[in-house]
């Protein structure tokens, strides 16, 4: 009985023990976040994260207040992030031709060209910029995707000049000469409709670190999950000795 009782025993012991030891270890991620700040005129706010883990990144774009229809549609507002510039948002001065409207060309020297487009499906690349198709849809949307990084964003983000431009708005609200003008980029549109609206920079967060030995790689459960792995491992001991102390005691009492 003695013997059975030990080989029942070691096995349990070393699940309870591993239970209590190990568990898996999280790669190390870099979260960037801005909240986004309104150009030329526009009522609308939004915020972004940009969560990277190696080559991949989850973004989780929030806007509202932006321009709602065009053409009787939902308005398009494409988005990307723009990189390799001074990684800022333009001034007003930004201006340079007079019709009180900041183009995307006019605030390149800020924020620079498009490296990722934040677009709502399929393509993430530049080549989708102007894809109004997988553009954000309306006054007020959320994109909420996980997508490779290519390696000019990555370095973008990591130099600080990352910065995450929402353009289209409300073409009553711009001058007359704003009006009148055609689209810096697609001259089949208006000013209006690839002109930015929003513009953050992407500023890096807490950095998101394996828990447990940053060598090891172990992970130290802490908190409640632990507490529980604990008390499991403890019942399971308690459980075992209960055990041991009935068979020994069962043993006596047939020798008596």
């Amino acid at each position: 009985m003695n013997k059975t009782l030990r080989f029942m025993a070691v096995p349990t012991l070393a699940l309870a023990a591993l239970a209590l030891s190990s568990s898996p270890a999280m790669a190390a991620d870099q979260s960037y976040q801005s909240t986004l700040g309104q150009i030329n005129g526009s009522t609308g706010s939004g915020t972004v994260t940009v969560d990277v883990t190696g080559n991949q990144a989850h973004v989780v774009l929030n806007v509202s207040g932006l321009a709602s229809t065009f053409m009787d549609a939902p308005y398009p507002h494409v988005q990307h992030i723009h990189g390799g510039a001074q990684g800022t948002c333009p001034a007003p001065s930004a201006d340079k031709d007079g019709d009180q409207v900041i183009s995307t060309t006019e605030g390149a020297p800020f924020y620079g060209g498009i490296v990722t487009t934040l677009s709502t499906s399929g393509d993430t690349s530049p080549a989708a910029g102007l894809d109004l198709k997988v553009a954000g849809q309306g006054a007020s949307y959320t994109v909420d995707r996980t997508f490779e990084l290519n390696a000019e964003t990555k370095t973008a983000l990591a130099a600080g000049t990352a910065v995450v431009v929402v353009h289209g708005l409300d073409p009553a609200t711009l001058s007359a000469a704003g009006q009148a003008a055609k689209s810096d980029l697609a001259p089949t549109l208006p000013l209006a409709a690839t002109s930015p609206a929003l513009c953050g920079t992407l500023t890096a967060g807490q950095m998101k670190m394996p828990a447990g030995g940053a060598d090891t790689g172990v992970s130290q459960e802490t908190g409640n999950d632990a507490g529980a792995l604990a008390l499991g491992g403890g019942l399971v001991l308690v459980a075992l000795a209960g055990g041991a102390y009935a068979v020994r005691r069962r043993n006596a009492n047939a020798a008596a």
